[in-house]
């Protein structure tokens, strides 16, 4: 099984040579066509998925409606998903040392937010991908996640994935 990765962290996709995802900005905003009314009285935000191809060859990639699934709150409950704001991409060809980017709005209670988790499953040249498991939240300062072993329990799971991957990371240059 895979371990999550933290919101902002690249992904490499081992069947894929230089083809990695990023989960990356995941921040309060409105959408751009207007609120949508089945969201009324929940708070908005815009997450992007970022593919980037590092190989030698040209991919078709496909993120589209389904492929993104983004639950939120300690219980992962599913966010609401504005598929009208939301941009994906739609069989687009990356050639090597490039990226396409789909932006996703999505709404929940304010008090779940801080805890998001976004899962994705990347289709590549028509077949399929691993799934992928970002975790992350709003209103967590950038880089300063459990900043210390012992209070990473009592904080949400954003921070727990954070502390764990920079105690992996120091252990790994000791």
């Amino acid at each position: 099984m895979y371990e999550p990765n933290v919101v902002g962290d690249w992904q490499e996709y081992e069947g894929h040579a230089g083809l990695r995802v990023r989960v990356h900005r995941l921040e309060p905003a409105e959408p751009p066509r207007g609120r949508d009314d089945a969201a009324e009285g929940l708070t908005y935000f815009r997450v992007r998925v970022t593919v980037e191809n590092r190989g030698a060859r040209q991919v078709t990639v496909h993120l589209e409606d389904g492929q993104i699934d983004v639950r939120i709150g300690p219980d992962g409950e599913s966010a609401f998903l504005d598929w009208r704001n939301s941009q994906f991409i739609e069989g687009f060809d990356v050639y090597p040392l490039r990226r396409a980017t789909a932006v996703l709005y999505a709404a929940g209670p304010e008090a779940s937010l801080d805890q998001v988790d976004v899962q994705v499953q990347l289709r590549v040249d028509e077949e399929w991908a691993d799934r992928r498991l970002w975790a992350g939240g709003l209103g967590l300062p950038s880089g300063e996640c459990g900043t210390s072993p012992g209070t990473a329990r009592e904080e949400g799971l954003a921070h727990q994935v954070s502390a764990f991957l920079r105690d992996q990371a120091e252990e790994g240059t000791a």
